[in-house]
């Protein structure tokens, strides 16, 4: 049955997949990741016996000590091929059965020789001979081998007990196998029908992500401005930027270089100004203070010093003539504002807009490619779903669908009539173990009652009841032997052979994968077909495809086309061929023209702008003597401080209108202080920033100009000779992105249809189920396992009933009984019986003890 359903399986799928055409592509492209939908199967593809599995491998054991040779490959291979003489390769049987052949001849010896020997000890018992008579003469080592024999037949019961339970094992296995293989047979059909609805979910699955594909590729060429153009524009970047950069830095330097000079220019007139009023000031405040010198009060002896110490200072009071000495800048002011009315600000602006717009210039120019490449891509799809629609994997599943319910069929009707034989099988078996049960517990009944029951004070024939039971249960449990154990021994004997030959030649091969390398033979299953499979399969014999490959590519979950090498029938490569597919949007990018011509970063006017900033003299104008000029007092003298002193001298003087006169100059110079020299400083200050703003400016001017204007002159070549290039090479970088996701797609299809599609585990699985579970799991191990436990009972037996007629003879109730006495105590009865020490005494088969020392019965 398992057989069948193995090679159904297996078969059937052969048969059905060389009618399946190509198959259809799949997606997965750049970021796009998908996984073919698979299902999830309830057949596990391990099996494990359980706990029970240790018994199991302990008959393994046995089974590799009894048949140690190798696999018979040659013999198989002649047997198979019909070659087999037996008269001539008897040898090659011989020598690989001669473990099996020797036990079982062992058995057929029990078989023969245990009801013969029955016999025979039969009538010798019947016969009042092999202690059949109901005598016995007493020893002084009686009781040590009452008790030896007791012993060995409690380790012996045991050992028997072991066995049976073995067999009791091994048939519940039976009871429930057949329930455990309806649930694994209708698994296994429902993950094959799993894999046949697989197919079309997964077709509409690969077509599916072609729209998706599809989809993004259409996303990409809307933004091809973005991409394309922003390509484009990146390639450009790191050159054009910073040129324009820089020259916007020079435009925005000519404004603040104009605001500078201007404020410059205000804070050097102010100055001229400021000290032309100043010196005036002072000269007025001088001459008033000469004036009131020239008062007689000064010629007073004490008064004089004063006067004299105040008109000694009146020389500081004068204003700074270097400050109005300071050169103007209107001529370079002058040239600054030309320049900035010129705007090269703007002409930089127009610079950056004629770059940036190259993502719009592209747009525009590819709108009617774009449509062209998504006609042809629409244009693809629909070849796509024709392929799809175009494989006949559909009607192939259905008749495979067809196939799987006649075998179903066919299995259900053999499982009821196995389960009918099972009930059989199981009903022996159950017999067989409580016959064995039943021997065994006449002894143990019989060990039970002689041992509990016997009395060492007792002679044999004063016996007690329990011991004497305990005897007969013995000799009952001996009768039951001679009568059943040949029987047992004749199942025992057929299930080993058969057992050990299955698991050998059927159950090991299989699971060491020996029994597919002698299938793959060559020649060997058609003497025209090289390969079996492959002449099935492809129609072609010489392509290495065979059972052991398909079976482990199906147990690696790999796909029908790969496994069943189905590109010697169709080549999917072929089909899937990206330039077949690719090749008119290939054309299409590689004749798109897209024309950048006319980007001017900056025009000649803008350049002579610059120029023009480099050569406005700016540079040349004297910074330091300024910034030297710029830091002196505006007076010779701090007129603050000077007021003070002067405040202090009068507070000399006497009281009068000289005092009230120097009080109140100090009083003018304070203010000419606070109200000219105060703005004249903060003048300078200004003055200073401006200056070092257009010192920084200015310095390396020249040589900065010259810089930009070579970089701009070379970025304008760069791009007027490498822009075609650059569109060039970016154009085909955009369609290898476009292609790419088409390529990528076609690839996973490839991949997803020969290594995923229809993946094939379920027919190994099945096959698995089939021989590795159904046959060597549930059948050969449980009938293996079975005649090992009773086999071993019963050929424990043959000691044990021998064993049992010898203890026998210590707990039975003796007719007469042979009495050793002591010579000494008993003389008169020496003398008549002689002087061996014995007597005999009964009385017309009546029992007559004797009374004797307990001693002599110990």
């Amino acid at each position: 049955m398992a057989f069948l359903l193995a090679a159904l399986l297996l078969l059937g799928l052969c048969g059905n997949t060389i009618s399946g055409g190509e198959s259809p592509p799949t997606d997965t492209s750049g970021s796009l990741n998908f996984e073919l939908p698979t299902s999830k199967y309830e057949t596990p593809d391990t099996y494990t016996a359980g706990s029970i599995g240790a018994l199991f491998q302990m008959v393994h054991i046995f089974l590799h000590m009894v048949q140690p040779n190798d696999f018979p490959e040659e013999s198989i291979r002649k047997i198979i091929r019909k070659n087999f003489d037996l008269s001539t390769d008897y040898n090659e049987i011989a020598y690989y059965e001669i473990g099996i052949i020797i036990c079982a001849f062992l058995g057929l010896l029990f078989i023969i020789l245990v009801p013969v020997v029955g016999y025979f000890f039969s009538i010798c018992r019947c016969c009042n001979k092999c202690g059949g008579k109901m005598h016995q003469r007493e020893k002084e080592n009686g009781p040590f081998q009452r008790k030896c024999f007791a012993v060995s037949l409690l380790v012996i019961c045991v050992l028997i007990s072991i066995g049976i339970l073995y067999g009791f094992v091994a048939n519940h296995q039976v009871r429930h196998r057949i329930k455990r293989t309806q649930k694994l047979v209708v698994s296994n059909f429902k993950d094959l029908r799993t894999l046949l609805n697989e197919a079309p979910q997964q077709i509409d699955y690969i077509v599916a992500q072609f729209n998706t594909t599809k989809e993004r590729a259409f996303s990409d060429l809307d933004g091809i401005h973005s991409l394309l153009g922003g390509g484009i524009l990146e390639r450009l970047k790191p050159k054009v930027i910073p040129v324009l950069d820089e020259i916007q830095a020079i435009a925005t330097e000519i404004k603040e270089t104009k605001e500078a000079l201007e404020d410059m220019s205000q804070n050097l007139q102010s100055l001229k100004d400021g000290s032309a009023q100043l010196s005036s000031s002072l000269a007025t405040v001088k001459d008033s203070m000469q004036e009131s010198l020239r008062s007689p009060e000064c010629l007073l002896p004490q008064i004089s010093e004063v006067c004299k110490s105040i008109e000694s200072s009146l020389s500081q009071l004068e204003s700074n003539p270097d400050l109005s000495s300071l050169p103007p800048v209107d001529k370079e002011l002058e040239n600054v504002n030309n320049v900035f009315k010129n705007d090269l600000s703007g002409l930089v602006q127009k610079g950056y807009t004629s770059f940036n717009d190259i993502p719009k210039r592209v747009k525009s120019q590819t709108t009617p490619m774009v449509a062209e490449i998504k006609n042809v891509l629409n244009n693809l799809g629909d070849t796509v779903n024709d392929v799809a629609k175009d494989i006949p994997i559909q009607d192939s599943l259905s008749e495979f669908s067809d196939r799987i319910d006649s075998v179903e069929r066919q299995v259900h009707q053999r499982l009821h009539k196995a389960e009918e034989i099972d009930s059989y099988w199981w009903l022996c078996g159950l017999i067989v173990c409580f016959l064995l049960s039943l021997i065994v517990t006449f002894f143990y009944l019989g060990l039970l009652c002689g041992i509990c029951g016997y009395d060492k004070h007792a002679t044999p024939t004063t016996r007690g009841f329990v011991s004497n039971t305990g005897g007969i249960f013995l000799m009952v449990g001996v009768g039951l032997s001679f009568l059943f154990c040949w029987i047992v021994m004749i199942l025992v004997v057929v299930s080993f052979v058969i057992g050990v030959n299955v698991e050998k030649l059927v159950c090991e091969p299989y699971a060491n994968r020996k029994l597919f390398r002698i299938l793959d033979t060559p020649y060997l299953l058609n003497k025209n077909w090289k390969y079996y499979v492959s002449g099935m399969v492809l129609k072609k014999s010489d392509i290495e495809l065979t059972f052991e490959q398909i079976y482990s590519d199906c147990k690696n979950s790999r796909g029908i086309y790969s496994t069943f090498r189905l590109e010697n029938r169709f080549n999917i490569s072929d089909s899937l061929d990206i330039q077949k597919h690719t090749g008119n949007i290939n054309s299409r990018f590689e004749n798109m023209d897209v024309k950048l011509h006319g980007i001017v970063l900056l025009d000649e006017a803008g350049s002579k702008i610059i120029q023009d900033f480099a050569n406005s003299g700016i540079d040349k104008i004297e910074y330091n003597t300024y910034l030297a000029q710029s830091k002196k007092s505006p007076g010779k003298v701090n007129l603050l401080s000077f007021s003070y002193e002067l405040d202090a001298k009068a507070d000399h003087l006497p009281p009068g209108e000289l005092k009230e006169s120097m009080k109140a100059n100090a009083g003018t110079i304070r203010a000419i202080h606070e109200h000219q020299v105060v703005p004249m400083l903060q003048t300078e200050n200004n003055l200073q920033q401006k200056i070092k703003i257009l010192k920084h400016t200015s310095k390396g001017l020249s040589g900065k100009v010259t810089k930009i204007l070579f970089a701009l002159e070379s970025v304008q070549h760069f791009i007027t000779n490498n822009i075609s290039s650059i569109v060039v090479e970016e154009t085909k970088k955009y369609g290898r992105t476009i292609l790419g996701y088409f390529e990528h797609y076609l690839q996973w299809v490839e991949l997803a249809v020969t290594e995923k599609m229809v993946s094939c585990k379920p027919v190994a699985t099945a096959m698995d189920s089939a021989i590795k579970v159904i046959l060597c799991g549930f059948v050969v191990d449980p009938l293996n396992l079975f005649w090992f436990g009773i086999g071993k009972a019963t050929f424990l037996l043959l000691p044990a009933l021998i064993i049992a007629v010898k203890l026998a003879k210590y707990y039975r109730r003796m007719d007469s009984e042979d009495v050793y006495e002591d010579v000494e105590t008993v003389p008169m009865k020496n003398m008549e019986n002689g002087n061996n020490g014995y007597h005999k005494d009964h009385l017309y088969g009546v029992h007559n003890p004797v009374m004797t020392s307990p001693s002599h019965y110990q």
